[in-house]
């Protein structure tokens, strides 16, 4: 079990590092987006999190938010999720992680459940909505 945190940190580590190395300039833009997680697919979960790191790597002066409701949940669940190294680094680099409540509701998650990086919201979808109003760009993470 902890090999296998210690080579997901080693993935982690080593594919930002080749993703920023790549960038011969840096955009100063200050992008604010909006991902949307419904799957509790753990590949779409990795995934998610290489897509942020590809961002912050662009645009390392980005504003981003992953909004986790129906199976999505599952990555913000210390039970289940397989991204903790990627969540506690993204965290640090400024990545909202925001848990719908709605979902830990209906699903009858136990609240202690969710990583301490996350935040709750009420409703995950109209945090997204709230998001776009506020002129953030929004994207779909997986299927």
């Amino acid at each position: 079990m902890k090999l296998n945190f210690f080579l997901t940190g080693l993935l982690v580590w080593s594919t930002s590092m080749i993703c920023m190395s790549q960038s011969t300039t840096v955009n100063n833009t200050k992008y604010k987006i909006v991902f949307q997680l419904t799957s509790g697919d753990t590949m779409v979960h990795r995934s998610t999190t290489l897509q942020i790191y590809n961002a912050l790597a662009e645009a390392p002066n980005s504003e981003i938010e992953l909004v986790c409701h129906n199976a999505g949940i599952s990555i913000l669940q210390k039970s289940k999720t397989v991204s903790n190294i990627e969540i506690m680094d993204l965290k640090a680099k400024g990545v909202v992680f925001a848990a719908c409540a709605n979902t830990i509701r209906l699903r009858k998650i136990d609240p202690a459940d969710i990583v301490p990086e996350a935040i709750t919201v009420p409703a995950g979808v109209i945090e997204i909505a709230d998001k776009q109003l506020k002129g953030w760009a929004y994207l779909k993470a997986g299927n």
